[in-house]
């Protein structure tokens, strides 16, 4: 890979890295903001609405000293279309072989969503190593994980889907994790309120919480 960001980078950058759903383009900087202000400075944009790439543009150029991906991207037409718009990192719900042949071949890291072995196996022959665990509670919670990495000690994960305070805990005290994903500190009432400072509170707390774990 000749990436100009190693995934490891983008895990070791932030205890997590909030799973942002952006509906109107206006609130991308002030909800990028308030998760800054609350001590997260990884973002994940995810190509689920149609204001996902203004998004990753607005907030890169807002927040130069942020780092920006895009997530839910599910093949390499919308891996080209995120890049361009200026993601750092991308994130994907699974993998196919073509996005992660074309991923492989290009400058900005991918991130493949896995949930079985076989998957994880796959990436793995492909030269990936840092991977997202997805849907996480759905597919077993922190016991799969604690099963499926077991044989696979050279992979690290980011387990994203269901991940929430109430048991972020057990995924911390997996060796394979290196961060989680989540969307607990930015509620959608409190996005569409435009209530930035309730988002900083949630996100501080969220910090807090996970570096507490990390001890």
């Amino acid at each position: 890979m000749n990436w100009t960001l190693s995934p490891a980078t983008v895990f070791a950058a932030s205890p997590v890295v909030p799973v942002m759903v952006i509906d109107n383009v206006a609130d991308a900087v002030p909800m990028a903001k308030a998760l800054s202000a609350g001590g997260i400075n990884v973002f994940e944009i995810t190509l689920r609405t149609a204001a996902a790439l203004d998004a990753i543009r607005a907030i890169r150029e807002a927040m130069p000293e942020a780092l920006v991906g895009a997530g839910t991207i599910l093949n390499p037409e919308q891996y080209d279309q995120a890049v361009a718009a200026g993601a750092q990192f991308i994130i994907s719900p699974g993998f196919t072989d073509k996005l992660l042949a074309h991923a492989a071949a290009n400058a900005v890291p991918l991130i493949p969503g896995v949930s079985t072995p076989s998957e994880i196996m796959t990436a793995l022959d492909m030269g990936y190593t840092h991977l997202k665990f997805f849907p996480a509670e759905a597919n077993g919670g922190a016991p799969a994980l604690a099963a499926i990495s077991a044989p696979l000690p050279q992979i690290k994960f980011c387990p994203t889907g269901g991940v929430s305070p109430k048991n972020v805990a057990a995924y911390l005290a997996l060796k394979c994790v290196a961060t989680v994903g989540g969307s607990w500190m930015i509620p959608a009432d409190k996005v569409k309120a435009g209530n930035w400072d309730e988002i900083t509170k949630l996100s501080a707390e969220a910090v807090a919480l996970i570096k507490g774990l990390q001890g």
